[in-house]
């Protein structure tokens, strides 16, 4: 399993997230860390990865060791 990493302004933004949302969103991270399949998909134009979680938002690059979470919001502002 690949460790899930967060950025200060990444964590800080997940832990605003309500509560159901952050248990989806944590679980989702950690299936896609154990097994490498989710809904995720590939950003256009800038690097990165996007998990989707409800109406939430992660975005992240995944290294060899990790997934290191940059970005995390709802979908109406997170690509902005």
């Amino acid at each position: 399993m690949k460790a899930i990493r967060f950025t200060a302004p990444a964590l800080k933004a997940f832990a605003r997230l309500p509560d159901r949302a952050r248990a989806q969103m944590r679980a989702k991270l950690e299936r896609y860390a154990a097994t490498g399949t989710g809904d995720v998909k590939a950003l256009v134009g800038v690097p990165g990865v996007r998990i989707r979680s409800g109406s939430y938002r992660a975005i992240f690059i995944e290294t060899t060791d990790a997934i290191e979470v940059f970005k995390v919001g709802d979908r109406r502002d997170i690509y902005e």
